[in-house]
């Protein structure tokens, strides 16, 4: 087995607890954030990882408050516009995950404009907005059913992750969760059947190369049997 997963999956918490320690609004901790994403796309690509997913915004997150998440999407909106030429430059693929038409027809239009300049990217980013695992689940069922038409066809695993949101890359070989907390929150929870699990104190805005050097090590100790033996 490669030392050195092909997904990497992150869920990116503890941006608020970092900016509370700092003395700071929530959305200077959300701010850092992107910088730690940044970094971490770089850490990615360097060592040879194919595809990067991140919990960005969860479906569950719109019952935060109005100014933050108006934030939040102005901070998003912001990534786009800045990191456009950037990604296109780097051959960095922009794509986007869950229930997109709860965004502003504006955001969306920014984010399928990005995917289609960057479709020749070798690296993925995915971005998980508005999403939630068994959303995702419940969605991907209602158009297999569709296509389906009431038909007595066959539904396997394989044929039924067609219809998942992550239909265009592979299940995450490595998911890690920052922050010390202990569980997967709604997310991925398909594509993480078989996936390895590294969880850290450090919160977000702090993770660093050697907090991404320490999760690969952890990987590469793992014996991935995938339900062999």
């Amino acid at each position: 087995m490669s030392s050195v997963p092909r997904h990497i999956a992150v869920i990116m918490d503890g941006n608020g607890r970092w900016a509370k320690a700092q003395g700071k609004a929530r959305l200077s901790g959300h701010r850092a954030g992107a910088d730690a994403l940044d970094r971490v796309m770089h850490y990615c690509r360097e060592a040879g990882v194919e595809f990067l997913t991140v919990y960005a915004f969860s479906t569950e997150n719109w019952k935060r408050s109005k100014a933050e998440v108006g934030g939040l999407m102005k901070l998003l909106s912001s990534f786009i516009k800045s990191k456009e030429k950037e990604l296109v430059e780097n051959g960095i693929r922009f794509r986007v995950i869950g229930r997109r038409t709860d965004l502003s027809k504006k955001l969306q239009g920014k984010i399928a404009a990005l995917e289609e300049k960057t479709a020749a990217g070798t690296f993925t980013l995915a971005v998980a907005l508005s999403y939630g695992g068994r959303d995702e689940i419940v969605r991907a069922a209602q158009k297999w059913s569709i296509d389906a038409g009431g038909a007595r066809s066959e539904l396997t695993e394989e044929r039924f992750a067609e219809y998942l949101d992550t239909s265009f890359m592979p299940d995450p070989d490595l998911i890690i969760r920052t922050s010390g907390e202990l569980r997967l929150s709604n997310f991925l929870l398909w594509q993480a059947a078989y996936a390895e699990f590294y969880f850290t104190s450090t919160l977000w805005p702090d993770f660093d190369k050697a907090e991404f050097e320490k999760a690969l090590a952890a990987f590469g100790q793992r014996e991935r049997r995938l339900g062999g033996r």
